[in-house]
């Protein structure tokens, strides 16, 4: 398997997943503004979409969206228990879960890298993310963990998105929960691999 990336975006998510399950894969930077490979390929011809993460399988097919990556690669080594079994009432949970990291923490903090988005849509944004972090540091001072006791692939998601908070001035330290779940998910030896091999590429 080839995982396309490139630093500080969604797509640690599913490397951190590829380094919790020991799969082997390659690790393949992208140029997100000249959209060209670390091999000098076309990343459009790989992904039309144009954006990372792209998981390329030995069979030539190629899958993006980092939820649909991130269960792909749990369903490939089910014992490690990164993803609730197919079917059942937990992977809708789980669904549930990356729905809303992606559609509320992911997509209220991309916007914000954009330097030519006015300053009162940037607040707008920052309000709104204060209102679902909240609902974060609810569910994370009950449990060490989005969906239990157990890390999962939402949780590689959540990390990798809450990253970002530290390039727009939003202190984690409002959510004492939420800040002690990042300390804990970056300290574990999977997370820090991944942020190694990810600033060497």
């Amino acid at each position: 398997m080839k995982l396309y990336f490139a630093p500080e975006t969604c797509s640690l998510s599913p490397h951190i997943v590829l380094r919790e399950l020991g799969l082997p894969f390659e690790l393949v930077r992208v140029d997100n503004k000249t959209k060209k490979t670390a091999d000098g390929r076309d990343f459009l011809a790989i992904n039309p979409k144009g954006y990372v993460a792209a998981l390329e399988l030995a069979g030539g097919q190629v899958l993006t969206e980092g939820p649909a990556i991130v269960q792909y690669l749990a369903d490939l080594k089910p014992q490690a228990e990164l993803a609730p079994p197919p079917g059942s009432w937990e992977r809708v949970r789980l669904q549930e879960m990356l729905n809303f990291i992606g559609s509320e923490i992911h997509a209220g903090l991309a916007p914000l890298f954009n330097a030519a988005l006015p300053e009162q849509v940037k607040t707008i944004l920052k309000e709104k993310l204060v209102r679902r972090l909240g609902l974060l540091e609810t569910t994370l001072a009950q449990q060490d963990y989005l969906l239990g006791p157990q890390f999962g692939v939402a949780d590689a998601y959540l990390f990798t998105v809450l990253r970002w908070t530290a390039f727009f001035a939003i202190d984690l330290v409002q959510w004492p929960a939420v800040a002690a779940y990042m300390k804990d998910t970056g300290a574990r030896a999977t997370v820090k691999a991944a942020l190694a091999a990810e600033a060497l590429a």
